[in-house]
């Protein structure tokens, strides 16, 4: 497997597909990369040279993308201000009840678990 950034990609996709396994980079900004660094989207992993994934890892740090722990930490440092100043989002955060207007007198059960049964006795 190859390596950018310390992050392992498989040798058997194409590169644009194989980009998408790091954590922040999604179809369009892989192909973005790839455009930027001057590798063909549809060479496979494994038959890219050390040159061209030091290429690839240059385009990423120097359009400054987050990706993998630098991104999961600035997306837990925005939920925690969010708990922490009592907002609506933070709330439901908090609750782990969805955030976004869904409804959840029937559905959620993602967010909420399992179902908890209230009031049935004999």
């Amino acid at each position: 497997m190859a390596r950018i950034l310390g992050i392992e990609i498989p040798n058997e996709k194409r590169i644009e597909a194989s980009l998408t396994y790091m954590f922040g980079i999604g179809r369009s900004l892989a192909s973005r990369v790839l455009e930027h660094a001057g590798i063909d989207p549809d060479i496979r992993t494994g038959q890219l040279s050390e040159d061209q994934l030091v290429k690839i890892a240059q385009v990423i740090q120097a359009e400054q993308i987050m990706v993998e722990g630098d991104l999961r930490r600035e997306r837990q440092v925005q939920l925690k201000r969010l708990t922490s100043i009592n907002c609506y989002r933070g709330i439901r955060h908090k609750r782990s009840l969805p955030c976004r207007g869904q409804r959840t007198r029937t559905n959620a059960r993602t967010r909420k678990g399992k179902k908890k049964t209230v009031g049935v006795k004999k």
